[in-house]
């Protein structure tokens, strides 16, 4: 089996040409690590770097800007400047923004490989909103040698995928509670009870998310119609855009209210970033995003999230494979470990209408 990884990577330099790009890969650790540590030769070692290699690096990105990354205070070490916060910042939003698309673009890639060998392997293919649990999933599957083939996608489009016969496994997620058969009705075109099966990813918490200390005081979803709240938004056709619209709808509120509503981002993890950077005041998305980039949570409702197939495949080994690492106890522990997830269901199947999500 092939493994392709892809990085984001991101270069500086003048628009006059002046000075020469850097690479901002290694710049980044190194603030990133005296933002830890205080300190630059410990940062240095932790890298395994020498300090005057280090020393250098800081003093060539201070000449590019024409300003200084650090500031030493006497006896506490050093510090970042807002210049060298605002770095590490971009390359969170970078990653937060691009990772899933180039993790999806290589399981593409690796599938296209594999399939010119002489007896290709037959890799379960998966089209699936981007999730925290699916991430885990993917690299307990290669851990354990079993091919799959991952495409990020809404869940829309997924669920419409697996009708279309474009791939084995759809990942879809539905709330729980008022807004649930709203939110099943929206499948309906493509889940048939007498054709397809679901498995339990997990249930997972959505809410708000808003700058650390929630210094703009928000509450609830009445607080969008805020003319001082920026709000980011996830792309059209995203299960979290749905529950966004059907949010409002239950509050009374119109789109046209919300500033910022028609800005989006693809992933929670991106919305998170945006946010985390002063870009936003507030978006909807997972509590796992919202802890990992150091934001307040204002919890709304749960939800959970499903993996649908044609009822025909269950007895497929590949397909049952797959199962059986969802019921283990490392993947369940891994799932569980995320803020904001559960996963006393993970791994259990049942039918369209078992699940509630039809009449």
């Amino acid at each position: 089996m092939f493994r392709i990884r892809i990085s984001p990577r991101w270069e500086l330099g003048r628009q006059d040409g002046t000075q020469s790009e850097a690479d901002t890969t290694a710049l980044i650790a190194l603030l990133g690590a005296i933002a830890e540590t205080g300190a630059i030769a410990e940062a240095a070692r932790g890298l395994g770097l020498s300090y005057r290699n280090a020393w250098g690096q800081i003093k060539r990105a201070e000449g590019l800007f024409g300003q200084p990354l650090l500031v030493a205070g006497r006896g506490r070490g050093s510090t970042l400047t807002p210049l060298a916060e605002k770095l590490i910042w971009a390359d969170k939003r970078i990653a937060a923004r691009l990772s899933p698309l180039l993790q999806s673009l290589a399981s593409e890639l690796e599938g296209e490989l594999e399939r010119t060998l002489p007896v290709p392997p037959r890799a379960l293919r998966l089209h699936a909103s981007h999730g925290f649990a699916v991430a885990a999933l993917l690299e307990q599957l290669q851990a354990a040698q079993l091919p799959l083939e991952l495409r990020y996608r809404n869940s829309f489009e997924s669920v419409a995928a697996l009708a279309q016969g474009e791939c084995e496994l759809a990942g879809f997620h539905v709330p729980i509670g008022e807004f649930e058969t709203a939110a099943a009705q929206r499948y309906s075109p493509w889940l048939r009870p007498e054709k397809h099966r679901l498995v339990h990813l997990a249930v997972r918490s959505q809410g708000l998310f808003v700058a650390p200390g929630n210094p703009r005081r928000v509450t609830g979803i009445d607080d969008l119609k805020r003319p001082d709240l920026r709000f980011v938004n996830r792309p059209a056709g995203s299960g979290t855009r749905l529950l966004t619209e059907l949010l409002l709808a239950r509050h009374g509120l119109s789109p046209r209210q919300v500033q910022g509503f028609d800005n989006a981002e693809f992933t929670h993890a991106a919305v998170a970033a945006y946010i985390a950077s002063g870009m936003a005041d507030v978006g909807i998305g997972v509590q796992t995003a919202a802890q990992r980039f150091g934001l307040h949570f204002i919890p709304l409702l749960r939800e959970r999230y499903f993996l649908a197939f044609n009822a025909a495949d269950e007895a497929r080994p590949d397909l049952q494979a797959l199962l059986a690492l969802m019921r283990s106890q490392p993947y369940r522990a891994a799932v569980a470990a995320l803020p904001g997830y559960e996963a006393a269901r993970t791994g259990e199947v049942c039918g369209v209408r078992e699940a509630g999500l039809v009449g």
